[in-house]
């Protein structure tokens, strides 16, 4: 099969074009998704046979907050176009992913299964971002159900791990953390948003790159296959964690600005259904490889 993956320039395709070479990896210097002209474009000239769609407007809370109608607009453009235009184009296959911002704030008891994605509204720190991907998750199912395509969608929890993006105003939380720890010297201390207290399960990126393609194969199904590891650990143990591993005296505070959700852990029940189990590598040793990869690439990270 020839498969294209969008945002292929991204952190997650970089790391996926180490495992799947043969694939076809595309950035917006190739094709500006958000342009129906350029969509349309790319599926004459390339004709895949799948495609793995990741492309999008992606940031931290911070980023969200500051530029709400820039991340719905980005995002709902394309997606609109790579499922319509993929659709036109006679693709059979496209494999979509989702956010845990696509989740509702709250629901009534957790883990979150692949039910609970629209019986409530996103968080607002992550709305606009939240409900341009329910619009991706939503359009999928309605091409599968009215054309009888082979679309699906899948939830990874938040990622992290080597290649990710460390410029603290823009990054998710632990690039940013990484980058002010490696930063500090003993002594120092580091502001971190919130209040330290919200739950997250962090997924290393080479666990999710090695998922990916047993997830084109294997998952065929309308529900938004969730995509998480079982440790959900406090913003402050995380901290912690890293200063225990690199041995740095560090004092850490709190801005009490922005927590974002308390909690948004997903249960990964079907996806041992679809995949089999999975060992996913623990916190401590992913951070850790993270961390060191940094240091080692810091004036190009």
């Amino acid at each position: 099969m020839k498969i294209v993956v969008t945002g292929g320039s991204g952190f997650v395709g970089k790391r996926l074009e180490k495992i799947r070479p043969d694939w076809i990896y595309l950035s917006s210097k190739d094709y500006d998704l958000v342009s129906t002209e350029d969509c349309k474009r790319m599926y004459r000239e390339l004709c895949p046979d799948a495609v793995l769609h990741m492309a999008g407007k992606v940031g931290g809370i911070g980023a969200n907050d500051a530029n709400p109608a820039e991340f719905y607009y980005l995002n709902t453009m394309i997606n609109t176009n790579i499922v319509h235009q993929g659709y036109l184009h006679g693709v059979k296959r496209i494999l979509a992913t989702l956010s845990t911002c696509t989740f509702p704030d709250i629901v009534e008891s957790y883990p979150l299964t692949e039910n609970d994605i629209l019986s409530g509204p996103p968080a607002n720190t992550n709305l606009s971002y939240g409900y341009a991907k329910r619009s991706l998750y939503i359009q999928i199912n309605s091409y599968r159900k009215q054309y009888g395509v082979n679309y699906s969608t899948f939830c990874p929890s938040n990622i992290y791990g080597p290649g990710d993006n460390f410029d603290s105003l823009s990054s998710h939380f632990v690039a940013a953390l990484i980058a002010k720890i490696a930063k500090a010297k003993d002594g120092d201390t580091i502001e971190l948003w919130g209040t330290g207290t919200p739950l997250r399960q962090q997924l290393y990126v080479d666990d999710l790159c090695e998922i990916i393609p047993m997830l084109l194969e294997k998952h065929n199904g309308d529900e938004p296959l969730i995509i998480a590891p079982n440790e959900n650990l406090s913003i402050d143990e995380m901290a912690r964690i890293l200063l225990s591993q690199v041995h740095k005296n560090i004092e850490i505070v709190y801005n009490n600005n922005l927590d974002g959700q308390f909690r948004k852990d997903g249960s990964n029940h079907k996806l041992k259904e679809s995949i089999g189990d999975f060992k996913f590598t623990k916190f401590k040793d992913g951070i850790t490889k993270t961390y060191d990869w940094y240091i080692e690439n810091k004036e190009t990270a």
